[in-house]
């Protein structure tokens, strides 16, 4: 195969500059750092699923309450479901971000001051979600008596019971995904077409046009390339992230195998995007330019750092053609949630064809001429 001449030649080209492979992994890290640290606050538009199987008078205060709060600061916005299975599960494959649980005994137990209770399942992967619907609710129920006074171990107080269904992850860990997805972009940013750019700014592209290299062996040989080397990357900076984290991983192969297909399948798009919006740029500085730009426009609307449920419409919209989300989705929920592949199907196959139609769009797009 041709393509292998140019996969070769790339390969040998990077070796020689350690310092571009040293800052490649040394980035993501200090950002993991930073970001863990300062980079929090309120969020709006939570999804929240609410089985209510009472028709009590104080559960209909609750829910009026919970509307006010939907209505005013629109911390959540509500989901009403009769199934309380149906609610958890939804919970499980993300679609929700928690389910609030109204028993049927909630107004009845008030009343007579047995110590009522309620179920909050969260999804606490996802610390600030989790926290802001648990201050919401806990907020809502304290208004649902008139002249009420909450007092310790009153048996009229009602309890609202939480439940993790995940094992507790700290900040600094749920941005773990999002740093392996900025290693992944600054990988494809100094490899792939950016050869390609530095080659023509050389003028040392010139040698192409003497091979018998097709737009497809030139496009498929830089792409591979930097394959090899950016999924290198991504998986030197995952490895440290989950050892300064402290990130359990108890998945064994499948686990393992489901991330590293994940990092490629990441890779090979936006190695492929890169080729489509950089393949005739002739200065390496247009490359800069535009890295920074792209960095902005898909690592932070990926949900690495914030919940896209908390966007304002227009981002969420551009969310879900944002090659980044369907991969820190993916990754969050392989590492911190424990899942078997078919929870991440749909992610998986975003990825697939994203890939696919952009390296068919390179391909086309890619000029083989001076």
């Amino acid at each position: 195969m041709k393509a292998i001449a140019v996969i070769d030649r790339d390969l040998r080209r990077f070796r020689r500059n350690p310092v571009i492979i040293a800052m490649s992994v040394i980035m993501p890290i200090v950002y993991l750092i930073i970001l863990g640290n300062s980079f929090q606050g309120k969020i709006k538009g939570i999804p929240l699923a609410v089985v209510n199987y009472d028709s009590g008078q104080y559960a209909r205060r609750l829910m009026e309450n919970l509307r006010a709060v939907e209505a005013g600061p629109r911390t959540f916005f509500i989901v009403n479901l009769n199934d309380q299975k149906a609610a958890v599960n939804g919970v499980r494959e993300g679609r929700y971000k928690g389910a609030l649980i109204i028993p049927p005994d909630f107004s009845k137990r008030i009343i007579l001051t047995t110590r009522p209770e309620l179920g909050l399942f969260t999804d606490n992967t996802d610390a600030i979600s989790s926290g802001a619907l648990n201050e919401a609710v806990s907020g809502a129920l304290r208004e649902i008596k008139s002249g009420y006074t909450p007092i310790r171990e009153n048996p009229s107080e009602v309890y609202l019971r939480g439940e993790d269904l995940y094992r507790k992850v700290d900040y600094d860990q749920s941005l773990v995904p999002g740093v392996v997805i900025m290693a992944i972009f600054m990988g494809t940013m100094i490899t792939g077409v950016f050869n390609l750019v530095m080659d023509r700014f050389l003028g040392v592209d010139e040698s192409y046009l003497l091979t018998p290299l097709t737009k497809g062996d030139i496009v498929t040989g830089l792409v591979v390339s930097g394959l090899f080397i950016t999924t290198l990357l991504a998986l030197m900076v995952f490895v440290l992230g989950v050892l300064i984290t402290g990130i359990p991983l108890s998945g064994g192969i499948g686990q393992c195998g489901a991330i590293f297909m994940v990092i490629v399948l990441t890779t090979l798009g936006l190695l492929s995007m890169m080729f489509i919006f950089l393949g005739r740029a002739n200065h390496p500085r247009i490359v800069g330019i535009f890295s920074g730009f792209m960095n902005v426009i898909l690592f932070f609307p990926s949900g690495a750092v914030y919940p896209i449920a908390s966007f304002p419409g227009w981002l969420k919209t551009f969310a879900r053609i944002n090659p980044e989300a369907y991969a820190v989705d993916a990754l969050k929920a392989l590492i911190f949630k424990g899942v078997r592949f078919h929870a991440i199907i749909g992610d998986i196959a975003f990825l697939t064809l994203f890939t696919l139609i952009t390296m068919t769009i390179a391909i086309m797009t890619f000029k083989r001429t001076l």
